[in-house]
């Protein structure tokens, strides 16, 4: 048994994969623990849109919420511009307040509604918050709008209300205003809600070990291939493979009922995009730094799940976070999936800051590759030993 340890302790794979578990261990703690401090103290980085079409008590709802809610609130012109920005993710939240709020709030025959636009196309803590400041709001009005409906009613009333009078009183005035929640882009079902993230976490872990093992087969056969043929071939094979690896996802989705707003192409074909992105950004540090590199794509890993909106809306992270959020591909292949899959805007964006990227990847792998000179007597002890066969 000794001498087995011994022979395994021998083989540096062995203390590879050591370091490797302890490595994921460390790199995800300081990120996870660094990306997320501080997220419930930045709740009012959270935008929410106030549109009043009522000039009486809808014009004092309307600025008391600009004064006193916690968040980045404004005032928009209109329902349609307001409802606009939501769809684009610019809002998280709109606030409508029609045009007779105020006569059915103090009439004693009817409720007034505030309305509440949530676009579900977001990570789930968004629609959580916005449900909550909903009920907060709702309460908050419907406590105004009960006392001036009280002053109104007892102006017009005698000191001594008989007992009947009084109860019908106090039962009109108990709930003047409710909430009507209005949920555009709708997710339905925490399955569907968490395949962007899935799918993000799947891609770039597939793509780092099929890297890894490129790189393997790189390192095997560059005795007798050279180092440019080596690089077009890896090239080739992303390719191929992020068309197949993507057909065989976005089936999968299909298959089990998933989500699909705008259809199976725009799935197929963004998935192969940003899954050739993240290809080839983790075989951008093999070809730096060899198969150390997978340090840096265990790094880059946990940076693109902290920062790019799959679980916890960007917004809440700090600024640093939100920067780095801007120069990954993941943080662009979410929005993208949320717009094929709940509905919103194009992809278009999107797609082009992917091509972007892919573009400065492809560009960091050819000066590494051309920085990396093939010893000469390789390739001719090589090309010696293939013409003798």
């Amino acid at each position: 048994m000794k001498s087995a340890f011994q022979s395994f302790f021998k083989r540096p794979t062995t203390w590879v994969g050591i370091i490797t578990a302890l490595m994921f261990q460390v790199i995800f703690s300081v990120i996870w623990m660094t990306g997320y401090d501080g997220v419930t103290d930045n709740t009012n980085k959270l935008k929410i849109a106030v549109v009043n079409e009522d000039e009486q008590l809808g014009a004092q709802v309307a600025t008391g919420l600009l004064q006193s809610l916690p968040f980045d609130v404004v005032q928009a012109d209109s329902l349609d511009q307001a409802r606009s920005e939501l769809n684009e993710r610019k809002l998280h939240m709109v606030v409508y307040i029609p045009g007779d709020f105020s006569a059915r709030a103090v009439d004693g025959q009817s409720t007034a509604a505030i309305q509440y636009l949530i676009n579900e196309s977001n990570p789930a803590l968004t629609k959580s918050i916005m449900n909550g400041v909903a009920a907060q709001i709702t309460g908050n009005v419907n406590s105004m709008a009960v006392m001036n409906g009280i002053q109104g009613m007892l102006a017009g009333q005698p000191v001594n209300m008989p007992a009947e009078q009084a109860a019908a009183a106090a039962s009109a005035l108990s709930q003047r205003v409710v909430a009507d929640i209005q949920l555009e882009n709708r997710v339905l079902g925490m399955n569907n809600q968490m395949v962007p993230m899935m799918l993000v976490l799947a891609s770039y872990v597939g793509a780092m070990i099929m890297g890894m093992n490129m790189e393997q087969s790189a390192m095997a056969v560059s005795g007798t291939v050279g180092r440019w043929q080596r690089f077009a071939v890896r090239g080739v094979i992303n390719v191929v493979a992020a068309l197949l690896v993507a057909l065989v996802g976005a089936s999968l989705i299909v298959a089990f009922g998933g989500q699909i707003e705008h259809g199976f192409l725009s799935l197929w074909l963004f998935q192969s995009l940003f899954l050739l992105t993240f290809m080839f950004v983790a075989q951008a540090f093999l070809y730096l730094f060899g198969m150390a590199g997978m340090l840096f794509n265990i790094i880059m890993l946990s940076l693109q799940l902290v920062s790019s909106g799959a679980m916890v809306p960007r917004e809440l992270l700090s600024d640093f976070y939100i920067r780095l959020g801007e120069l990954l591909p993941a943080t662009y292949a979410v929005e993208g999936l949320m717009n094929i899959l709940f509905g919103g805007p194009g992809i278009g964006a999107d797609a082009g800051k992917l091509a972007i990227i892919v573009v400065a990847a492809i560009a960091v792998s050819v000066l590494a590759v051309s920085l990396k000179r093939q010893p000469g007597g390789q390739l001719r002890a090589a090309a010696v030993i293939h013409s003798k066969k």
